[in-house]
């Protein structure tokens, strides 16, 4: 069982890591809550990691904090929600928002997530109102500016990746970018909250 990661940065995409450990290649599933802080490729990473073992697959889904990998086990106990959507949650919402929307049993902003209909966020709700971790401190990644048009086009494939639809993602892209967000990650994060409206 593979609890933890620590090696280089080999490639990264918006919902999956390769990570290099003395010339062993790890491809660990990502939240996006976890890609805003990673480094560039050759980057130093250590990543908490939850192993899940099917018939068929050796699945590693890696989290930059405790919060993100309780939430991520949590979630993958509630009946009908397997690691796919848990992740998918993950993406859709920041970990301490996903905890109070829980709390309050705010049915609307679960099902903003892609993936995650009504009877799926009433059972989350159900199932976790009473069983939520603490929340922590999520640090927030500063990163560098990058060119707009490339931006542009890097944010709406990681939404698409996400599972949304493009003319949803290209409007909530352009808004982000109105909204002068700043980096990639920033304007991904900007993004999200428009399509969470």
């Amino acid at each position: 069982m593979i609890a933890h990661l620590r090696g280089r940065i080999f490639d990264k995409q918006p919902n999956r890591i390769l990570v290099d450990v003395n010339g062993v290649g790890y491809d660990v599933a990502v939240p996006l809550s976890t890609f805003y802080g990673l480094g560039e490729a050759g980057a130093d990473i250590a990543l908490r990691i939850h192993t899940h073992v099917r018939e068929d697959a050796f699945l590693l889904f890696g989290f930059a904090t405790k919060l993100e990998q309780d939430l991520f086990e949590r979630l993958i106990s509630v009946s009908g929600i397997g690691p796919k959507v848990a992740l998918a949650v993950l993406s859709g919402i920041e970990p301490r928002d996903l905890i109070t929307a829980i709390q309050r049993g705010d049915l609307a902003r679960l099902t903003a997530i892609p993936g995650v209909g009504k009877k799926t966020s009433e059972r989350i709700v159900l199932e976790l109102k009473d069983r939520l971790p603490r929340v922590e401190h999520v640090p927030v990644h500063e990163g560098d500016a990058t060119e707009p048009s490339l931006m542009k086009d890097d944010v709406l494939s990681a939404l698409m990746n996400l599972g949304y639809h493009r003319p949803l993602a290209e409007k909530a892209v352009d808004a982000a970018i109105k909204t002068k967000a700043g980096d990639f990650e920033q304007t991904l994060r900007q993004a999200l909250r428009e399509l969470a409206r």
